[in-house]
């Protein structure tokens, strides 16, 4: 089977697993800023744009998206109206969750359907992949 066939099917595993929580067009960067502000609990755009190393613009696109499919939520702040403070809603915490719990199972599947010496190929392989990627 050639390289192309097997990551698509790596890829629709993937894409079906994360929809399950029946959220469509979330992108890479839109779960790594509903991570972000899960992890953080509460955090601003401008924090996310720091922490991003990405202009307030793009974040404010992103965060609309966000919002607008109810993955987070903004609130102003009582303390200082003119701070917005963003929380990741259910929804976005079930993607996150959800998304962490395949990605343990899938590498726990991987690394029991492996041997040491063939993970570790794999582990080199895919991160020399990876690094290479420009996208």
């Amino acid at each position: 089977m050639i390289f192309f066939n097997v990551f698509t099917d790596w890829q629709c595993f993937i894409l079906a697993n994360m929809n399950k929580g029946n959220i469509s067009g979330v992108t890479a960067t839109h779960y790594n800023i509903i991570e972000y502000i899960y992890r953080k609990e509460e955090v601003t755009g401008k924090q996310i744009s720091k922490a991003f190393n990405v202009s307030q613009a793009a974040v404010s696109k992103q965060i609309k998206f966000l919002i607008k499919n109810d993955l987070i939520v903004q609130k102003q702040s009582i303390s200082d109206r003119r701070i917005f403070n963003l929380s990741a809603t259910e929804k976005g915490k079930f993607l996150i969750n959800n998304s962490e719990n395949f990605r343990k199972t899938v590498a726990d599947q991987v690394s029991e359907a492996l041997d040491p010496a063939e993970l570790q190929t794999l582990t080199f392989l895919l991160n020399k992949a990876l690094e290479s990627i420009k996208i």
